[in-house]
């Protein structure tokens, strides 16, 4: 068996991460590219894999780091290759453990029953809440790092 079979093709996606203590470290994720029978993997699907590390290509120094999730403060990238305009939008502020206020949209389908974003921030098997800024970023926020979200235009809870 041929180290060849081993090799999963990937893509290099640039993002900025702000990893606690560390501060801003520039680098790429590696994203599993479309095969015919998988989507484009996104960066959101691989910090809310259940895996505890990361593997991240630093850009300086040039070098391969494995990251901590837990640490992983935030995220940013381009929304250049994200494709979910036309789901529900919730906006929403968030106040991070930093001091630091996050102003943005969240697009995410939920069931009927559970479209509030009380429930998206509730949804345990996802730790990063993805967050839409107004300069096309995406933010992808720790959830633990999360000290209060208050929803844009809401005056009551629904």
């Amino acid at each position: 068996m041929g180290s060849k079979n081993l090799i999963v093709p990937k893509q290099l996606s640039h993002v900025t991460l702000w990893v606690h203590p560390d501060g801003i470290v520039e680098g790429c994720l590696f994203l599993r590219m479309d095969d015919g029978e998988l989507k484009p993997e996104v960066p959101i699907e691989v910090l809310n894999h259940p895996s505890p590390f990361i593997v991240v290509r630093r850009e300086d120094p040039q070098s391969i780091k494995f990251y901590n999730k837990s640490s992983i403060v935030r995220v940013h990238y381009s929304a250049e290759y994200e494709d979910d305009r036309r789901l529900p939008e919730l906006q929403c502020s968030m106040q991070m453990m930093d001091g630091s206020l996050l102003k943005g949209t969240i697009r995410r389908e939920l069931p009927p029953d559970y479209s509030r974003l009380y429930d998206y921030l509730n949804l345990e098997q996802e730790r990063f809440a993805k967050l839409y800024l107004d300069d096309d970023q995406v933010c992808l926020v720790n959830k633990a790092y999360i000290v209060c979200v208050s929803e844009v235009g809401a005056s009551s809870i629904s």
